[in-house]
């Protein structure tokens, strides 16, 4: 029986999820043999590793899902619940409808499709600033109202999602049971991880062109990210083309680039999350801000 539906590839995905998983574990159970500066060291990457699971493991897995068997792909979603810190099938909801709108303008009424649009809270038909949008999008998201959304079509997705969050809950009152002190201490990097992920997607889309297919996204063609996030700086590519499996975006950019060129698809020569860094994104030696 074939395991994996696109690529063996992803296999390297299912094994960084679980080494994701138990680096958390070990944050909790090592707590109190640390000290409190190497618990905060470590507190950082745990932040990042939020950031990175989010956008490459988890995101890919949307995409184009790991397994061929069903069951397998419902398990990994529960994983990946766990090691992310929400439900892997609301964040699928909420991304399909982030690829609906591609961070769209606010209509006349002052609404997205895209709940994600950095154009949402802006102004003036500009993107909001980064720092309200990475700091403050965390506490935006309606998990009843996703909940609503898809149990309008898929009933048992809407359930298995809700499972997804109890479980998640579950595992974090046994950490608090095993060692509270240390579920508090990593409480703060949880949330820095989120704004990390949301940091990065405000750079996946500034300069972007909302209203051309092909220049959607904004790419970084940076090597060594790429390899790390799993071609994830491949983002144009990706929302013209969702569902290219990530191990041929770099293909696909090649077949496309000439009409990226042409259409002024925005490149920059930093990762995403350093976007505020790159000269691509500077006016007049400027951050552009809205």
């Amino acid at each position: 029986m074939k395991l994996f539906a696109y690529s063996r590839w992803d296999a390297v995905s299912v094994l960084a999820a679980l080494a994701h998983l138990a680096f958390n574990i070990y944050l909790i159970v090592g707590f109190e043999s640390r000290p409190l500066w190497l618990s905060a060291a470590l507190g950082a990457i745990y932040a990042i590793s939020i950031s990175w699971n989010i956008n490459s493991i988890s995101h890919n897995f949307i995409h184009t899902p790991y397994f061929r068997p069903r069951w397998m792909n419902y398990a990994f979603s529960l994983l990946e619940s766990v090691a992310i810190g929400f439900s892997q099938t609301y964040y699928h909801w909420v991304h399909m409808r982030h690829h609906s709108g591609n961070s769209d303008r606010p209509d006349d009424k002052g609404h997205t499709i895209d709940p994600l649009s950095i154009y949402k809270h802006g102004k003036n038909g500009e993107p909001e600033n980064v720092f309200s949008y990475t700091f403050l999008s965390f506490f935006r998201d309606d998990i009843g109202d996703i909940h609503r959304a898809i149990a309008k079509r898929r009933p048992f997705d809407a359930n298995w999602g809700r499972f997804e969050l109890v479980i998640f809950v579950a595992v974090v009152g046994l950490a608090l049971l095993y060692d509270w002190k240390a579920v508090l201490f990593f409480v703060p990097f949880y949330y820095l991880g989120n704004c990390l992920s949301s940091l990065n997607g405000y750079y996946e889309h500034l300069n972007g062109d909302p209203d051309e297919p092909i220049a959607w996204g904004v790419s970084s063609y940076r090597r060594f990210y790429n390899w790390l996030w799993f071609q994830n700086g491949y983002h144009a590519e990706h929302h013209y083309r969702p569902k290219t499996h990530w191990t041929d975006l770099p293909a696909l950019h090649q077949r496309i680039a000439e009409e990226q060129a042409a259409a002024g698809t925005h490149v920059i020569s930093t990762c995403h999350a350093l976007g505020f860094l790159a000269p691509e994104n500077h006016k007049d030696g400027k951050p552009h801000e809205a």
